[in-house]
């Protein structure tokens, strides 16, 4: 069978969600036992059966990546994954938060393309705007009630079929004031769990997304609830990108492509404090994030004050440096622009060992199956 497959039929791919049914995942244990990652497993069954003592449910020990538009299909059928050793780091940084064994980078790197490999009919075709989503994730499954390491950590990647997190439409923002996302010198840095799911009240109040100001004098701007923060300041010809710099902020790879892509067009960028006074004088916002990609910001609303920042008047079409931004994103993942960056994998092929037709999907040889 030739590698990659075409992409499925009867798949509408404008309308793409979690609940399609995918080939399956990949998983990897370690144990205190070993003190390795074992071998991975392709697992048909979406479902993990955890103990209910496990630490993940009562000390929130879980770490999570996100790789969105980040596995997608040329133009000429083969499959590139995108940028996939920054969130290998991420996950090893944000694991280091929560006590959890760190993942090698070689190991992070051969589950993803796996998960992928075993699922690549379902990477969309390269002229719609469907995408396939990497979902990484590791956490404390062993019985344990004391507040001490378990002794047996999985790690799981799934593959989830979907669409634009927010679409393309400019949101309105709001302020958080009555929770502070994160400590200083807390979890800020890292994806864990419980960084993000507070959040959600923000939906049932009317507005799309949340922004964060500093925990310590909140005076600063930190960070949407999904994506980072990146303000543009245009002055006659001279645009300038300004990224706000903390310690308590997540390293965000689609924030970090946008200031090389800034740089490329000679664009000025500024990575500093960024006061919330500072506002006022952005000509567009954009909230810049794996899950979002790139989505520009219409409108920023503070309730404990008077205050209202719009941006582009109200515009309900993307300023023009998020359009700028979010074409050069596109190009390159599609592979109509030329990677000037290094930021794509290698085509994706079956290695050698490859070549057993399992349930009509191709799964290596040397790779045990369960589920």
């Amino acid at each position: 069978m030739p590698f990659p497959p075409s992409p499925r039929d009867g798949i509408e791919w404008s309308k793409l969600s979690a609940a399609i049914q995918v080939n399956g995942h990949i998983q990897s244990r370690w144990s205190r036992e070993t003190g390795i990652w074992s071998e991975p497993e392709f697992i048909q069954d979406p479902f993990l059966r955890v103990h209910g003592l496990a630490p993940v449910f009562h000390y929130g020990q879980e770490a999570y990546e996100g790789l969105k538009r980040e596995a997608f299909r040329a133009l000429g059928g083969e499959i590139h994954i995108v940028r996939p050793d920054f969130h290998a780091s991420r996950l090893k940084h944000s694991s280091s938060l929560v006590s959890i064994p760190p993942i090698p980078k070689e190991h992070f790197l051969r589950c993803v393309h796996l998960a992928v490999g075993i699922n690549a009919e379902f990477v969309p075709p390269n002229d719609t705007e469907g995408m396939l989503y990497i979902r990484p994730v590791v956490f404390g499954s062993g019985a344990c009630i004391l507040l001490d390491s378990t002794d047996e950590y999985p790690f799981c990647v799934y593959i989830i079929t979907a669409g634009a997190y927010h679409g393309v439409e400019p949101l309105d923002a709001l302020i958080l004031e009555d929770f502070d996302r994160t400590a200083p010198r807390g979890t800020g840095s890292g994806k864990v769990g419980g960084n993000y799911s507070p959040v959600m009240l923000a939906k049932s109040e009317g507005f799309d997304i949340t922004l964060h100001l500093d925990s310590q004098t909140r005076s600063e701007i930190e960070e949407f609830s999904t994506s980072a923060f990146v303000g543009v300041k245009v002055d006659g010809a001279n645009i300038t990108l300004v990224v706000p710099d903390s310690q308590n902020v997540m390293s965000s790879v689609t924030c970090d492509s946008v200031q090389h892509l800034a740089r490329s067009l000679r664009w000025a960028v500024e990575r500093r404090p960024i006061e919330y006074e500072e506002l006022l004088h952005f000509s567009e916002i954009m909230a810049c994030g794996t899950a979002v990609t790139l989505v520009p910001i219409k409108s920023i609303t503070r309730k404990s004050t008077p205050d209202k920042f719009i941006y582009q008047n109200g515009n309900k079409e993307p300023g023009p440096c998020a359009r700028k931004l979010a074409a050069m994103l596109q190009d390159i993942h599609k592979g109509r622009a030329k990677d000037t960056f290094g930021w794509l994998t290698e085509k994706m092929a079956l290695p050698p060992q490859w070549g057993v037709e399992y349930i009509g999907i191709i799964t290596p040889m040397n790779m045990k199956k369960s589920g």
